[in-house]
């Protein structure tokens, strides 16, 4: 069954990486719809130029608007992207040949290569790092609270796999990476309490960081990518310490609140 394919984005203040995003579409794109959260930059006049559709929507978190985003394409069948996401030759290829003829699948899970400070990274357990982006709506929905939200297909959905990989321009900078660090392990701690999880322990302050890093950068072989490996691993067992720092943070200030 051949099939017309919307590519939905979301954005805020991505005028740095949009273009790119945009650009690797082309010819694989029968409508591009971009969910933008109000940006204050070039964003939505990029988009435009490029001949997308910009919806504005006040961003309530990454599921919500995922879900929303995936809700205003014209077609049934979308391809969901980030701004800092491009496709490769190989992936555009691949998805014209499901697009020619769709099985009967949910959806396709595409290879994320990610580059960090301008490495590639293929080690560290950052690569395939699969996703499902590329899926029919109606045999599914993204779930979460909110962080790691993910396209969830329906009971007795299969899905498949493309070739090709899709490029992950993450971190410029490693101050970048502590910046948006800080953002996510906040976010995380706050998705731990709303799962009714206070309680912080030794080991999950010491012990769990510890096993972090040496199961990415040893383990997982982290170190064959030079400094982007080590930073990469030394940064993500930071953030296991911030984010059970900050749960215990938040729990104890919970108690000692008047009541």
């Amino acid at each position: 069954m051949s099939i017309s394919l919307s590519v939905v984005i979301i954005t805020f203040n991505e005028e740095a990486n949009i273009a790119r995003c945009l650009e690797a579409v082309q010819g694989v794109a029968d409508e591009v719809v971009v969910v933008d959260s109000y940006s204050t930059d070039r964003t939505v006049a990029i988009c435009e130029e490029h001949g997308a559709r910009v919806v504005q929507h006040e961003f309530a978190g990454y599921v919500e608007q995922k879900n929303y985003a995936t809700a205003q394409a014209r077609y049934d069948h979308v391809l969901q992207l980030d701004a800092d996401e491009v496709l490769t030759d190989e992936l555009r290829q691949s998805i014209r040949q499901v697009k020619a003829n769709w099985p009967p699948v949910a959806g396709f899970t595409l290879k994320r290569l990610t580059n960090y400070c301008g490495t590639w990274v293929r080690h560290g357990g950052w690569y395939p790092d699969r996703k499902l982006r590329l899926y029919d709506r109606r045999l599914g929905s993204w779930q979460g609270l909110l962080l790691h939200e993910q396209f969830i297909e329906k009971p007795f959905q299969s899905v498949g796999e493309l070739a090709g990989d899709l490029l992950h321009y993450s971190y410029t900078s490693v101050e970048q990476h502590v910046a948006q660090l800080n953002r996510f392990t906040s976010i995380a701690a706050e998705e731990l309490a709303l799962r009714g999880k206070t309680r912080v322990t030794p080991f999950q302050l010491v012990l769990k960081p510890i096993w972090k890093f040496v199961h990415g950068y040893v383990l997982r072989l982290g170190f064959l990518d030079g400094f982007a490996g080590l930073s990469i691993a030394t940064i993500s067992a930071w953030g296991v310490f911030l984010k059970f720092a900050k749960l215990r943070t938040r729990a104890s200030t919970h108690e000692n609140l008047p009541h």
